[in-house]
C-alpha cells in the first residue's frame, strides 16, 4: 500500500515544503529511506521502527520504501521523525487516506514513542498556510507556537498512539494552556530609562538623532562615561514593531529556538550584546545545520558591541556586508540561505587600551600602543558608521544635579513622529527611513544649494572623506532638518552631522 504525508524543511527563516511517501510491498523484509537525506535523517528509520513497537503498531515482514521528494533538496533535522511514523502507518491500513490529506505534519519521535518540540514551527506553519493548508499536527509543546497563526486548526500530539487517535477522529488534540508572555525587554523598561542619565546632553542628541533615522552610532569616550549606560537605553526610545515586523523576528527567533513559550508574537525590538570574545560563526551564524547569529537575532533592534577594539579583527569585518546589505548570505556545500539583518548598530569603544588618551596627563599608553589599539577598527568599518559620538568624563556636579532630565517616552514620542514624516515621503519607496536612501537618489532627498555645496567642498578635502562618508553626512543632515520638521537641510543641520563625523576623522587621524 502506499501513503503520503505532508511537512516542511527550513531554509533560513522560510520553509520548503516536502512530501514524505511510504510504500510496503511484498518482497525481502527491510526498512530503506531515500531522497538526499542528511545522516540525523536517515537514522530516523530507527527511531521509527523501535517507537512504532514501543507504541503497539508491528511492522510486517515486507519491504517498506520512505521516500523524500523533492530529491534535489538536502533534508535534515530530526522533524522528519513524525511523518515518517504516519506515512508507514496510512500505508499499513492503520490510518484512512482522507485524514491525510490538507494536513501538515512535523515533530521528532523518541524510542518510547513520545514526540518531542522541534525548532522553527512558526514559519513552517505560516508558510503551510499561504499554501492552502488549513491543518497541523505538530508536538504538543509547540502547540502555544503554533497558534499564533490565525486561521490554522493545530493538533497537539504528545506521542505516536494520540497522533494516530487525532487523526483518526478518536483522540481529541492536547493543547496546552498559553503562557504569560514575559518580553526579555518587558520587565527592564520600566528600569532602563533616558531620565537616569545624567550630563552627557550631546551624547543624547546623537541617540536620538541615531534612533530617528535609524544611523549607526559609535560612542568614543573614557571608561566610566556611561557608554553602556547610554546604550542600553536606546531600546527605550525605539517605536513598537509593526505586525509584518513582529512575524519576522519571531520566525528567526523560532528557527534560533530562543522564541520559548510565548502566546504573543515578539513585540518588542531586540537588544543584543554580544561579548567580544564572540566567534565569526556566532556573529553571522552558520553551522553544519544554519542558524541565524547575532547579527539576525538583532533584527530590526539594535546590536552593541561594547568595547569595539577588543572583537577579533575578522569577526568584526564580517558587518560590513549585512550592514549595506541588511541581510546576510551563508553558503555551505549543500547550498546557501539568507537571514534578515537589518539592525542599528551601536557600539562603545575607549580612545585607547588605558582608556584616556588624548588626555596625555592621565593616558600611560605609547603612540605605537594606540596606534596598534586604534587601527584594530578597519576604514571601511567606521565609514559605515553614520554618527560617532563623544562620551566625555562626568563631573562631580553633574552626577549630583538635581534638575529632572527628559524620560525615555517623550524622547520616543519625538522619534515616532520623525519616523513618520520619513513613511510619509519614502511611501513609494523601497525604503522607509533616511540612513537607507540608496546614493543614486541623494540629490533627490538631500539637495543643497551652491553655499552649503561649496562648504561640503571644504569639508571633504580637509578632513579627507570617502564617498560612502559624505553620504553619510548628508543622510544624517536630512534625519536631523526632519526632527526640526524642515523641508529643507539648513546650514546648521548640516554643521551638526559634520560635527558627527569629526570626531572619528581627529581621533584616528591624529596617529
Amino acid at each position: 500500500m502506499y501513503s503520503n504525508v505532508a511537512t516542511a524543511i527550513l531554509h533560513g527563516i522560510h520553509s520548503v515544503p516536502v512530501l514524505v511517501e511510504a510504500d510496503i510491498s511484498d518482497g525481502m523484509p527491510m526498512f530503506e529511506m531515500v531522497g538526499f537525506l542528511a545522516s540525523e535523517v536517515k537514522e530516523s528509520k530507527e527511531r521509527v521502527r523501535t517507537a512504532l513497537k514501543n507504541s503497539g503498531f508491528c511492522l510486517p515482514p515486507k519491504r517498506i520504501t520512505v521516500n523524500f521528494t523533492p530529491a534535489n533538496i538536502r533534508k535534515s533535522g530530526s522533524a522528519f521523525d513524525l511523518p515518517v511514523a504516519i506515512a508507514v502507518l496510512g500505508a499499513l491500513g492503520e490510518l484512512k487516506e482522507e485524514t491525510l490529506k490538507e494536513i501538515l505534519i512535523v515533530g521528532e519521535v523518541g524510542l518510547n514513542g513520545k514526540i518531542q518540540p522541534v525548532t522553527g514551527i512558526l514559519p513552517m506553519v505560516a508558510e503551510a498556510k499561504e499554501r492552502g493548508i488549513c491543518r497541523c499536527m505538530v508536538p504538543a509543546e509547540n502547540v502555544t507556537e503554533a497558534m499564533l497563526v490565525s486561521g490554522m486548526e493545530i493538533y497537539g500530539a504528545d506521542s505516536i498512539q494520540k497522533a494516530v487517535g487525532i487523526l483518526n477522529g478518536k483522540e481529541k488534540p492536547v493543547r496546552k494552556k498559553a503562557y504569560n508572555n514575559i518580553e526579555e525587554t518587558g520587565n527592564t523598561e520600566a528600569i532602563l530609562d533616558f531620565a537616569d542619565v545624567q550630563g552627557q546632553k550631546l551624547a543624547r542628541r546623537a541617540c536620538e538623532v541615531a534612533v530617528s533615522g535609524m544611523h549607526n552610532l559609535l560612542f568614543l569616550g573614557p571608561p566610566g562615561a556611561g557608554k553602556t549606560m547610554l546604550a542600553s537605553r536606546i531600546p527605550t526610545i525605539l517605536p513598537d514593531l509593526s505586525e509584518t515586523e513582529q512575524m519576522e523576528l519571531s520566525k528567526i527567533y523560532s528557527v534560533s529556538g530562543l522564541f520559548a513559550k510565548r502566546e504573543r508574537l515578539m513585540e518588542r525590538r531586540p537588544f543584543r550584546a554580544p561579548h567580544h570574545t564572540i566567534t565569526a560563526q556566532g556573529l553571522a551564524g552558520g553551522g553544519s545545520q544554519p542558524k541565524p547569529g547575532e547579527i539576525s537575532l538583532a533584527h530590526k533592534g539594535v546590536l552593541f558591541l561594547d568595547e569595539l577594539p577588543e572583537f577579533q579583527k575578522n569577526t568584526l569585518e564580517i558587518l560590513r556586508q549585512p550592514m549595506e546589505e541588511k541581510k546576510i548570505s551563508i553558503a555551505r556545500l549543500n547550498g546557501h540561505c539568507e537571514y534578515p539583518a537589518d539592525f542599528m548598530l551601536v557600539a562603545a569603544m575607549n580612545p585607547c587600551k588605558c582608556g584616556y588618551y588624548p588626555d596625555m596627563q592621565k593616558c600611560s599608553c605609547s603612540k605605537s600602543a594606540i596606534e596598534r589599539y586604534l587601527r584594530k577598527i578597519s576604514g571601511p568599518l567606521l565609514d559605515r558608521i553614520d554618527i560617532c559620538a563623544e562620551a566625555s568624563a562626568i563631573s562631580f556636579w553633574e552626577l549630583k544635579e538635581k534638575e529632572k532630565n527628559e524620560s525615555s517616552g517623550q524622547i520616543r514620542e519625538r522619534v515616532k513622529r520623525v519616523q513618520e514624516i520619513q513613511r510619509r515621503r519614502y511611501q513609494n519607496e523601497k525604503f522607509c527611513y533616511n540612513s537607507q536612501i540608496p546614493s543614486g537618489r541623494l540629490a533627490e532627498f538631500c539637495e543643497l544649494d551652491k553655499e552649503q555645496e561649496a562648504y561640503m567642498e571644504q569639508v571633504y578635502r580637509r578632513q579627507n572623506l570617502t564617498a560612502r562618508s559624505y553620504h553619510k553626512i548628508l543622510k544624517v543632515a536630512r534625519t536631523i532638518a526632519d526632527m526640526e520638521e524642515s523641508g529643507r537641510i539648513l546650514p546648521s543641520h548640516l554643521k551638526e552631522a559634520v560635527c558627527y563625523r569629526s570626531l572619528d576623522k581627529n581621533v584616528w587621524g591624529t596617529v
